[in-house]
């Protein structure tokens, strides 16, 4: 699970501040960051994604029945792709 911390951001700069009781030890180190609903957004997106491969993997369809199996896989991938 990924953690995350309460912050602020200037709306200026884009300076990100979170502020924690300091040990004396601190060290400024270049980071990358994400906005959370950016990040939301991407997971909701990939758990989509995976559901629909989940269906090519783990599905077999009935003696005959490959044809219908086949399109009704494409339709389920037009609308995640959408």
């Amino acid at each position: 699970m990924t953690e995350r911390i309460a912050g602020w951001r200037c709306i200026g700069c884009g300076k990100v501040d979170a502020p924690q009781p300091c040990v004396g030890v601190c060290q400024d180190r270049k980071v990358e960051l994400v906005l959370a609903g950016d990040y939301d957004a991407l997971l909701a997106r990939t758990q989509e994604l995976e559901s629909a491969l989940a269906l090519i993997a783990r599905i077999t369809p009935r003696e005959g029945e490959w044809e219908a199996s086949w399109r009704a896989l494409q339709e389920r991938a037009r609308q995640v792709l959408k």
